[in-house]
């Protein structure tokens, strides 16, 4: 998988410091710094654990790691197959408007349908309209009628306990 000037790759072990500090970055990028727990041993379990919970592409550009996307396989009961979810994407703030953001869903488009997916999707935040025009433009829809739920922290394990 590659672009030119991007080469695509899947993420190695040793990546994990990059996408880790990506992730810190995207976070500031969201205001939601004060979010982020992950360390890089966290995930480097995720992506390389025993039992992988995602995996990642790189994007380097001039032997440089640029931007990532964090992803993982889902499943449609309408469809009864598998789809691919797109956790975060990220392109570092200098290297934007080249074309990365695109190559990279591109290529995520490329193995979704190699591995026979019924459905590429991700989240986007409603106040990231350039985000939202960017996704429009590559043919994404928005879905108006879907929010999203979350149980997280002491809401989790008070449900778990129910």
């Amino acid at each position: 998988m590659s672009t030119s000037p991007l080469q695509i790759r899947f993420a190695q072990p040793a990546d994990v410091a990059h996408i880790h500090a990506m992730i810190v970055e995207l976070a500031v990028f969201e205001k939601l710094e004060h979010m982020v727990i992950a360390t890089e041993a966290l995930l480097h379990e995720g992506l390389f654990g025993v039992r992988p919970a995602c995996e990642a592409l790189i994007g380097e550009a001039d032997g440089k790691v640029v931007t990532f996307a964090l992803f993982f396989h889902n499943f449609s009961t309408f469809l009864t197959r598998k789809g691919l979810y797109l956790e975060d994407l990220y392109v570092k703030q200098d290297c934007r408007g080249k074309g990365y953001g695109r190559a990279m869903l591109v290529a995520l488009a490329q193995l979704a349908v190699e591995r026979q997916c019924g459905r590429f999707e991700w989240s986007v935040l409603d106040w990231n309209e350039p985000a939202i025009n960017f996704y429009k433009g590559m043919g994404a829809e928005l879905l108006p009628d879907w929010r999203i739920c979350r149980v997280t922290g002491d809401a989790l394990s008070s449900l778990a306990k129910a």
